[in-house]
């Protein structure tokens, strides 16, 4: 049985090849990819989802090694924001 934490890990994988697997590489994601993803799984956290440029820049410092794809470690990175600009939020209230 999984820890509550291992659960979550388990989804955030999950999720990542939900979108990873429409296009190109199966375990990469595309810009267009990584859109998806934010817009339909990030809408309430990740502010201008639906402003091309924001994406992006954004796509731009994800993918460290600019092979034109962010991969799952890259995709690490964006969480790691998200959860800490979380973590702040949430002792602010």
């Amino acid at each position: 049985m999984l820890t509550t934490l291992e659960d979550y890990m388990e989804g955030i994988i999950n999720v990542f090849h939900r979108y990873s697997v429409r296009v190109g590489h199966f375990d990469t994601l595309s810009k267009g990819e990584l859109k998806q993803l934010i817009t339909k799984e990030l809408p309430n956290t990740l502010k201008n989802t639906k402003d091309k440029a924001a994406i992006d820049k954004l796509f731009q410092e994800l993918d460290a090694d600019r092979d034109g794809q962010v991969d799952f470690r890259e995709f690490l990175i964006l969480l790691a924001r998200v959860l800490e600009t979380a973590h702040e939020n949430i002792h602010k209230e």
